[in-house]
């Protein structure tokens, strides 16, 4: 089993807590950053449908025959 040969400094231990802070903080900001400019109506670049898609693999789905024999 691997197993560290030294323990981590706290000075690494803040910094690698810190950019993973960052990460969530980054992507928090992104989302509701859309979501604002999606509520006023100012988006330009995220497309939804209007009406459900229609997913072409559901109608292949058809029920089996029984085998005669």
């Amino acid at each position: 089993m691997a197993v560290p040969k030294k323990r981590t400094s706290m000075s690494k231990k803040r910094i690698r807590q810190n950019i993973w802070k960052k990460k969530g903080y980054l992507a928090a900001v992104k989302a509701f950053s859309l979501a604002k400019s999606i509520s006023t109506g100012n988006s330009k670049h995220f497309f939804w449908a209007e009406k459900p898609i229609k997913k072409p693999w559901k109608s292949l789905n058809m029920p089996r025959q029984k085998k005669n024999g």
